[in-house]
């Protein structure tokens, strides 16, 4: 019977992470299949057969790489989206599929709040320009007494909200299940999305995907003219074209993004703008949220691969 273990994340493709060496400890062999980069799916349908577990990244995992490996047993994230893995397909085929729960959520929402100070104080383009040679001046914006609008209140949405009164901004949140005893110290209330996006200066997507792009032309529209956007959730849930036409006549003054379709991302109009941040993928690839997202991830492989007898 296989042992191999699959271990596909970016920030673990050197191996040699200490919480690795737990699964070694229990008799799992390690396989780094495609080191430092997200594996295709032909690489999928090779390596994958002779596993029993797979400590999987962000890319796709079909049904058709789930029909290729029947002695999988587990799909274990180092983080929370399990949005790239066919559920449905893992359940009829009775491979469990674990997340980190939780484990990024500090290093997200700081970095969501990055994005917003470097937009609203247009630091690239400065230091872009002084490097240059250029001495270039842009006026900016605080954002004490500003208003913040956060597009999902979970785990690093709350995180958000906090670091945003912490800064002494007015804070909104939009979720679908608000939770009532969530009440931070501070200027903080939940609202409807529409609501947020009329009184937001700033606003910061920390939701699941949904079937249509949430932020589109109707959204951007309602929004107050001149706010800034940022996405560190997922791709799908921007009209990349919305937003671009929104930067070009100013209704957004800027945008920032950490999130793709596809990594690394084909050139584009959109990310070459000058009013657009765009760093690659980062919210988690913090050693704290690498630390957190590891040991979680090895710890449900190891529970649903020798669970107490």
């Amino acid at each position: 019977m296989t042992n191999r273990i699959a271990v596909t994340p970016r920030s673990l493709s050197q191996g040699g992470h200490p919480a690795l060496a737990a699964l070694e400890a229990a008799g799992y062999d390690l396989l780094f299949p495609t080191p430092g980069r997200q594996p295709t799916r032909e690489e999928q349908l090779r390596f994958l057969p002779s596993c029993v577990g797979y400590l999987a990244g962000v890319e796709p995992i079909t049904r058709e790489v789930l029909a290729a490996a029947p002695g999988l047993k587990v799909i274990s994230r180092n983080g929370v989206g399990v949005d790239s893995v066919d559920l449905t397909a893992a359940a009829e085929q009775g491979v469990a599929v674990e997340t980190a729960a939780g484990a990024n959520a500090q290093g997200v929402a700081e970095l969501a709040i990055a994005l917003m100070l470097a937009g609203l104080r247009h630091i690239p383009p400065q230091d872009t320009a002084l490097k240059a040679g250029r001495w270039r001046r842009i006026e900016g914006r605080e954002v004490a007494g500003r208003t913040l609008g956060v597009v999902g209140c979970g785990q690093i949405g709350r995180r958000v909200v906090r670091l945003g009164l912490g800064l002494g901004m007015s804070v909104r949140a939009f979720d679908a299940f608000p939770d009532p005893e969530f009440t931070p110290a501070g200027d903080f209330s939940y609202t409807t999305l529409e609501d947020l996006l009329a009184q937001a200066d700033a606003v910061t997507l920390h939701c699941p995907p949904a079937e249509r792009p949430l932020i589109d032309k109707a959204a951007i529209a309602a929004m107050r003219p001149g706010a800034h956007l940022v996405n560190t959730a997922r791709a799908s849930l921007v009209d990349d074209g919305a937003v671009l036409d929104a930067l070009e006549d100013g209704r957004l003054i800027g945008y920032a993004t950490d999130v793709y379709d596809q990594e690394p991302p084909e050139p584009q109009e959109l990310l070459h703008h000058p009013r657009v941040i765009s760093t690659p993928h980062i919210g988690g690839y913090t050693g704290e949220s690498v630390e957190r997202a590891t040991r979680a991830a090895v710890e449900n492989l190891l529970r649903v691969l020798n669970p107490p007898s």
